[in-house]
């Protein structure tokens, strides 16, 4: 039952992201690159409540009501690895398929704020030599399933964390 319950709750989850990520990308002028970051992060909390819902649903209407810290946390990386795994194929599709442009305007968003700050000239160019480098490092898949892995792997575990430490118990609730 536990890995019926990790599937359902870990496809919710990347459910959730996968629908985000593409009203994100639907809505990105309207967004812009300062929420987008706000949007992003709220939208992976959401889709982690699911790690909650899912260790919670185990210890009461499977268990008896006891879940111990270890296996609540096994719950919740596993539907944490099923939902950042649904998150990264989806941005790996939405990127090289409707915006293999993103890096560009990320650079020219960036340049522009540093503009707006007063950075150097020198700095300026720096920074846009360093966005170059970094755009072209991304084009690889493997790195940018690896650099988006790590944005909503570590939101993941913090929940997971979380979650096994509230839901933990030892003993059925009278």
């Amino acid at each position: 039952m536990m890995k019926k319950i990790i599937w359902t709750y870990g496809l919710i989850a990347g459910a959730i992201t996968m629908v985000s990520i593409s009203i994100a990308t639907v809505f990105h002028d309207q967004i812009g690159f300062d929420n987008g970051m706000y949007v992003g992060y709220s939208m992976m909390l959401l889709a982690f409540s699911m790690i909650f819902v899912g260790i919670k649903n185990y210890r009461d209407n499977y268990n008896q009501g006891v879940v111990g810290f270890g296996t609540a946390f096994k719950m919740g990386l596993f539907i944490t690895l099923i939902a950042s795994t649904i998150y990264v194929l989806t941005w790996l599709v939405v990127y090289y398929n409707f915006i293999p442009d993103f890096m560009d305007k990320y650079a020219a968003y960036e340049t522009d704020k540093m503009k707006a700050a007063g950075a150097t000239t020198a700095e300026i160019l720096n920074h846009t030599k360093e966005m170059a480098d970094f755009a072209l490092m991304y084009k690889n898949p493997f790195v940018n399933a690896g650099m988006t892995y790590m944005e909503i792997l570590p939101v993941g575990l913090l929940v997971s964390l979380i979650c096994a430490l509230i839901l933990k118990r030892k003993t059925a609730a009278s």
